[in-house]
């Protein structure tokens, strides 16, 4: 290639001397790089005389594709470079456990089938936390509620209906569906979420106000909790899926829905393989649609 980009120099600048100074060769080596392209496409690209260097017909119908093809190396260098990076990257992602534990696990290990030498950092902890570690850079990305964060760039994944989450003697675990109202009898635990928290909300806008007698930040102990009969909740369906707990879940009207979405600062300066895993998450969740 060191002969394409001597004979693309060399009429940029209208000299080989000149040729010479910007690619760190000497005069000489330029001459001999533009002559070996001469040799190779068998006939005169270059016109050398007193007043400079100039194309021949022949090097001005060479000129346009010569010029392509270093373009092109150079993307072709640059591309080495970028996947270079990817597969030596770490992917830091802000999570919280529903998410750590039913989404992440399987996107994880498709992802690193394409690039096995890829490494991934979780931080767990709820939305408010996950925001302020993507502002402040501890991680890449992460994964919260639009509502709960500012001055980022969120895209929604999925809708999560949350479910009554109660002990297997409690009244209502005879029912199909539980009421707001209905659960604001006895003690409610309340799953943490930081400053926004979906249950709380509903709560609110319908004017009730559930007995929050204990706050845990923990979905699990939560539901191990219920199973001792301490309290009923309100959970996502996502990390009651594979519940291992002796408890009953419920349809609540009006129904608590959830939005899960990806949150990140600014694409463009986050590492190439966290870029390219946010185009991964992204891609499976919407053709699953």
């Amino acid at each position: 290639m060191n002969s394409y980009y001597a004979f693309i120099k060399a009429i940029e600048t209208g000299s080989f001397t000149k040729a010479a100074e910007e690619l760190g060769y000497t005069q000489s080596a330029i001459s001999q790089m533009v002559q070996s392209l001469e040799e190779e496409l068998s006939t005169t690209l270059i016109i050398r005389s007193r007043t400079g260097i100039t194309l021949t017909p022949d090097g001005e119908e060479f000129f346009p594709y010569i010029k392509s093809i270093c373009n092109s190396h150079r993307k072709l260098l640059e591309k080495h470079k970028e996947m270079e990076g990817l597969h030596s990257g770490l992917i830091r992602i802000g999570t919280f456990s529903s998410v750590s534990c039913h989404w992440l696990p399987e996107l994880m290990k498709d992802f690193k089938k394409q690039y096995p030498t890829v490494h991934f950092e979780l931080h767990q902890g709820e939305y408010t936390d996950i925001s302020n570690w993507i502002k402040e850079g501890s991680v890449d990305f992460g994964f919260v509620n639009p509502k709960s964060v500012s001055n980022l760039t969120t895209i929604p994944l999925q809708e999560d209906d949350m479910l009554a989450v109660l002990p297997v003697n409690h009244p209502l675990a005879a029912s199909n569906k539980v009421t707001l109202k209905e659960l604001t009898d006895g003690p409610y635990i309340l799953l943490d979420e930081g400053e926004i928290n979906e249950p709380l909300t509903i709560f609110k806008q319908n004017n009730f106000e559930p007995n929050i007698q204990y706050r845990v930040h923990d979905d699990y102990t939560i539901m191990s909790m219920i199973e001792q009969g301490l309290g009923i909740s309100i959970l996502p369906k996502l990390v009651l899926s594979r519940c291992p707990y002796n408890i009953v879940t419920r349809k609540i009207t009006p129904s608590v829905i959830r939005t899960i979405s990806l949150a990140y600062k600014d694409k463009r300066v986050l590492p190439i393989a966290s870029r390219y895993f946010i185009d991964f998450i992204i891609e499976r969740y919407r053709s699953s649609e």
